[in-house]
């Protein structure tokens, strides 16, 4: 048997659950790209746009100030929060701050689109991979178990293709924990960076 393998070859080896597999790597990877270009598309920068807003607020010009976030385009994800903030602030603390965490509410919505798609992956793909493995096994040993002789090459030979599917699935849940850890401190950082935006700008709209 060759000491080494092409991926086609160790895909064939893998058996069937390698198809299963296959799907499971190309969703992550699509995932993973969609969400990268979605973040990087929707500017996530929050103190740029709340020093801003405060300093027109701080002279007393929540009309500019309005202006000023309205300019920016759905793009700019903060810019709608704070725009929801300003608006409403006409209404008293109470409304401009639901106005404003509901507004924040459905951007992290719209930003975390896709995250439970990759925690459902990093787990079923090592599953499976399990269940490919002891599918392998079972192949294996009902080989052994009608094989007149026996050896160990026949033995190892196996067990290492029943591992297959154990090692691509184990990979494919290791990429996918380790961009939606990335993903979500980028989602968490945007998170509390506008609930203090939001803190900060209160009391000036209330004295504006």
């Amino acid at each position: 048997m060759e000491n080494g393998f092409s991926l086609i070859e160790l895909f064939k080896l893998g058996g069937p659950f390698m198809w299963v597999l296959l799907a499971y790597s190309v969703a992550t990877i699509a995932i993973i790209i969609e969400r990268c270009i979605y973040l990087a598309w929707h500017d996530c920068k929050v103190a740029p746009i709340s020093n801003k807003v405060k300093s027109f607020l701080h002279d007393n010009q929540r009309y500019e100030a309005e202006k000023y976030l309205s300019s920016y385009g759905r793009k700019q994800t903060v810019a709608t929060v704070l725009l929801a903030l300003v608006r409403n602030a006409r209404f008293g603390e109470n409304r401009m701050e639901r106005a404003a965490e509901a507004e924040a509410q459905e951007r992290l919505r719209r930003m975390e689109n896709g995250f439970n798609y990759l925690t459902a992956l990093s787990s079923l793909a090592p599953l499976t991979g399990f269940l490919g493995t002891v599918s392998g096994m079972i192949g294996a040993f009902q080989s052994i178990a009608t094989a007149t002789d026996v050896n160990a090459q026949l033995v190892a030979g196996g067990i290492y293709e029943a591992l297959i599917t154990t090692v691509f699935g184990l990979i494919i849940a290791i990429v996918a924990l380790l961009a939606y850890n990335l993903l979500i401190q980028k989602v968490d950082t945007f998170a509390a960076e506008t609930s203090k935006a939001i803190n900060d700008l209160v009391p000036e709209l209330m004295g504006a």
